[in-house]
């Protein structure tokens, strides 16, 4: 019989990574989140140095990168997404002892990542520039077909590696994943430069860069699984047992949570197309660059937010749900103290921030509007944190469709809607958007927060009713 992720497993052994995961959760969140604070700073440093050496192609090729940059965030979503399926469905049977079931579970989640590989590559290469256009590239729409087409070649990589952090995060194996992130941003930070302008292929070298160093450190992550093979979780045939149960559990978390992120690339066109309407292919070029400063500004929330998932499956596999409740108060602390830190720190080098992206003549006429956005987003920090790490509660436990709940209503109820009413009926242009997205983020926080504590409420009074076995 298939185990569940509830049955006690016959092999034994641990690692320091699992102890962890098992143990205090304060403790457990700070050891596990800061190698992904880590590595996820270095993969945003990329983000940013790549803006940097695409700026100086001009503003036409950071515009092309933002119209592509939704797409892309549709495939990074439903790689991520699926990894958070992965991960909860593995920590859950590894807090239940169910050794074997977390196992087989890892092989199905990299056998899914490789079919989806092959069902998705040549729609997305194929379809770049019709999407382009379709997004309102306009004139554009050449460099974003270049930049987009190049990258989608990577899309088996770019599946495989997130599902493979996925398996690593879920035996609280983070720094290990820390070590492969941090490998991939670094050699793409050295090979942009060389393909962009050494090179001569421009924006299509900037793609490049990313696909090579995602191959190559999914080279590395098979000589762990398959040569050295000292991980918790085994990646064999001996392991492996076909259960559609074991899939629908990694889909029941991983496709809500990869709705989630099509959820925000959603938002983004939909703030694209808003923007274009009211002040053309420089505000999107604005947005998409102040965007990637926030992505980097709340990477310490997203890796907090990483450590929940693994620490709340945990919990909720060995029933402790009291660890549930302070893992969920702790983040939420921690990541708002961290918040106010970050937004006062924003304000004050926002200007020299701008600076960094617009050094060339073509992009600096765009240095005031990202001044006035990075410090409008400064209010946008502090109600990351609610948000973000209840969502991850409800990833860790299996509840994948109450954490897209919050998210539909943050993103398409919430940030749509005052983005529109702000910007349009209210008039306040460009500005109302950045204060939409603001004011969307705050009501999201709190509703996501709210809904959490109900829910784990509940759990702990379950627990101790008499009636319950």
């Amino acid at each position: 019989m298939q185990n569940t992720g509830q049955e006690p497993s016959e092999r034994t052994g641990t690692t320091a990574g699992v102890a962890l995961l098992t143990g205090d959760p304060k403790r457990a969140i700070l050891k596990l989140s800061i190698p992904m604070i880590a590595a996820m700073l270095l993969m945003s440093t990329y983000n940013l140095v790549d803006a940097i050496w695409v700026a100086g192609l001009g503003s036409d090729a950071l515009a092309a990168v933002g119209f592509m940059t939704p797409v892309f965030m549709i495939l990074m979503g439903l790689s991520v997404g699926l990894g958070a399926g992965v991960t909860s469905a593995i920590a859950r049977r590894i807090g239940a002892g169910n050794r074997e079931g977390a196992d087989n579970t890892a092989v199905h989640a990299i056998l899914l990542s490789l079919t989806l590989s092959a069902a998705l590559t040549l729609p997305l290469i194929l379809l770049a520039g019709p999407v382009a256009v379709l997004l309102g590239a306009g004139d554009t729409t050449g460099l974003a077909t270049v930049y987009g087409q190049t990258l989608f070649t990577g899309t088996v990589f770019v599946l495989f590696t997130n599902i493979a952090y996925a398996i690593l995060r879920a035996e609280g194996d983070m720094k290990r994943t820390m070590y492969a992130m941090g490998a991939s941003s670094i050699i793409n930070i050295v090979l942009d430069p060389i393909l962009i302008y050494g090179a001569g292929m421009g924006i299509a070298g900037a793609a490049l860069a990313t696909v090579i160093s995602i191959a190559l450190v999914s080279v590395v992550i098979l000589f762990w699984f398959f040569v050295r093979k000292d991980t918790y979780v085994s990646l064999s045939r001996r392991v492996f047992s076909p259960d559609p149960s074991t899939i629908i559990d990694i889909l029941k978390v991983g496709l809500p949570a990869s709705l989630e992120f099509f959820l925000m690339s959603a938002l983004a066109i939909i703030i694209n197309s808003l923007l274009v309407g009211i002040s053309g292919t420089d505000a999107v070029a604005i947005y998409t660059t102040g965007w990637r400063v926030v992505m980097f500004a709340i990477i310490p929330f997203v890796g907090i937010s990483t450590a929940v998932v693994s620490v709340g499956g945990a919990a909720y596999g060995a029933r402790k749900y009291e660890h549930l409740k302070t893992a969920h108060t702790f983040s939420v602390g921690l990541g708002v103290v961290i918040a106010i830190a970050m937004s006062a720190i924003t304000w004050l080098v926002a200007p020299q921030i701008a600076l960094i992206f617009t050094y060339s003549p073509e992009s600096a006429h765009l240095a005031p509007g990202i001044v006035v956005f990075l410090q409008i987003m400064c209010f946008f920090y502090p109600f990351v944190p609610p948000g973000i790490m209840s969502g991850s509660i409800f990833q860790g436990t299996g509840k994948g469709t109450t954490s897209l709940a919050i998210s539909v209503l943050r993103n398409l109820l919430f940030i749509a809607l005052f983005t529109w009413v702000l910007a349009i009926p209210m008039g306040m242009g460009e500005a109302g958007v950045w204060w939409g997205i603001v004011a969307g983020d705050i009501l999201g926080g709190i509703v996501g927060y709210l809904w959490a504590r109900l829910y784990i409420a509940r759990l702990i009074a379950t627990a101790k009713s008499p009636h319950t076995p």
